[in-house]
């Protein structure tokens, strides 16, 4: 057995590789986009019309319906093929560590309409891993069935199911952490969050069934089950990032959305509990329920000047299964928030801020070394997305030039001493990056 001295230092090296590993994938999804041409090509808009940004990620209520109605509208003009593709650079410059060049991502999507009411979502990732080796794993997912036109007390109302493997990524809002791919990294955070360890994003497969009525009545509810450590790694993730064997998983989601045209806002509600057995030893469950609130608001106008601001708050209560020290308690709570505000100027340039902050109930026996794992990070992110839009060169293909600053002020409950010795701070893993993406 390691002497103490050993070990603690043995948990600090594998606590920075962590960090180091978060922190990079979380950048690298900010910067990620989701409007992809082949929805241009198929229904004859620009990207501009579904995304505030002509480049994305941030849905307007026209992409909105689009999502909501399975990605199956189409401009009438025959048949268009489902595929297109997306390549990112980038100049990352963290505060502690090399600089670096290089090719950091490749993606093909399958996505569009099959039939009137069968349509999806696929992407297919490649990311560089820093030797100039790509792991090819299959990201998102959201295949959907969907009836329209319906009516119910002479009010519109549009039934669908989504298959999909990343709990919130199929909310047509896209506010919440699985949509937005914002969400505070740290050493632990709650099931809805991506960016928390061992999060059940990709890694997992459920059915939710969804309902919009009236166009401002949003309801779903659905299940998921983890995947197979075999099947996770076939799929290109490595399985020590397993989420764990889920039990009896429930997801539920209401939300109030109200488009006036000019605004539109949203309030929603969402709530996810399940069981989690981690490792898969048939040993002790915990039990794990998120409940969080989303608050949206979009100002539109003539979509020269656009504002976007949203906030998501979830609270996760946990009820462990077992007490891996006598210090360790048997029941916490995780806190994940996210405030972001966004600008966009026609439709072109945007400049996005995001505040995030993960915090948890003390727990000295599960959190080293200071018994809190409290996270406070932030995300400034300046892009240009020259094409897109109905008036430029092409609104079938596009190209987003972005400068993004992602920083931490607070890591594992300190600024300073974040692992217990000195010579490690918060502010060690800051990062500088300027991306260069393009999408045809």
């Amino acid at each position: 057995m390691l002497a103490l001295p050993y070990r603690r230092m043995a948990r600090r090296t594998r606590n920075m590789t962590v960090l180091y590993g978060v922190g990079a994938a979380f950048s690298l999804a900010c910067t990620t986009a989701q409007a992809i041409p082949v929805y241009a090509r198929q229904t004859g808009s620009a990207c501009a019309d579904c995304h505030a940004g002509s480049y994305g990620p941030a849905l307007t209520p026209y992409g909105m319906r689009f999502k909501l109605n399975g990605y199956t509208d189409t401009g009438g003009k025959g048949f268009k093929l489902p595929v297109a593709a997306q390549l990112i650079g980038t100049r990352n410059v963290p505060a502690r560590g090399e600089s670096s060049n290089r090719l950091t991502e490749a993606d093909v999507y399958l996505a569009g309409r099959l039939t009137d009411q069968v349509g999806g979502y696929v992407k297919v990732s490649s990311n560089n891993d820093g030797h100039n080796r790509f792991d090819t794993k299959l990201s998102d997912v959201d295949l959907r069935f969907v009836a329209k036109e319906l009516k119910l007390g002479g009010k519109d109302l549009t039934l669908g199911v989504s298959v999909n493997n990343n709990p919130g990524f199929q909310d047509p809002i896209a506010a919440l952490p699985g949509a937005s791919s914002l969400g505070p990294p740290g050493v632990t955070g709650t099931v809805l969050n991506p960016s928390s360890p061992n999060a059940p994003a990709n890694r997992v497969i459920g059915a939710t069934v969804y309902g919009l009525y009236d166009s401002r009545w949003y309801g779903e509810a659905g299940t998921y089950n983890s995947l197979q450590r075999s099947t996770q790694d076939r799929l290109g993730y490595n399985p020590n990032g397993d989420p764990g064997k889920l039990h009896d998983t429930g997801y539920v989601r209401f939300a109030y959305m109200r488009d006036l045209r000019r605004q539109f806002f949203s309030a929603g509600l969402v709530a996810l509990s399940t069981k989690r057995e981690l490792p898969r030893t048939g040993g002790p469950k915990d039990k794990l329920t998120d409940l969080g609130y989303d608050l949206t608001y979009q100002y539109l106008g003539n979509r020269e000047h656009i504002v976007q601001l949203s906030y998501v708050n979830i609270l996760e209560q946990r009820k462990y299964g077992s007490l891996p020290t006598p210090l360790a308690k048997p029941r916490g709570t995780v806190h994940d928030q996210v405030a972001t505000a966004a600008y966009t100027f026609k439709q072109s340039y945007t400049l996005l801020v995001s505040h995030m902050v993960s915090t948890g109930s003390r727990d000295d026996g599960r959190f080293f070394p200071y018994g809190v794992p409290n996270t406070t990070a932030n995300l400034i992110s300046l892009y240009w997305a020259p094409f897109g839009k109905d008036d430029s060169y092409t609104a079938m293909a596009n190209l987003k030039l972005a400068a993004n600053w992602f920083r931490f002020t607070r890591f594992n409950g300190a600024s300073d001493n974040i692992f217990g010795a000195p010579g490690t701070n918060a502010r060690d893993f800051n990062a500088f990056s300027i991306t260069a993406s393009v999408a045809f």
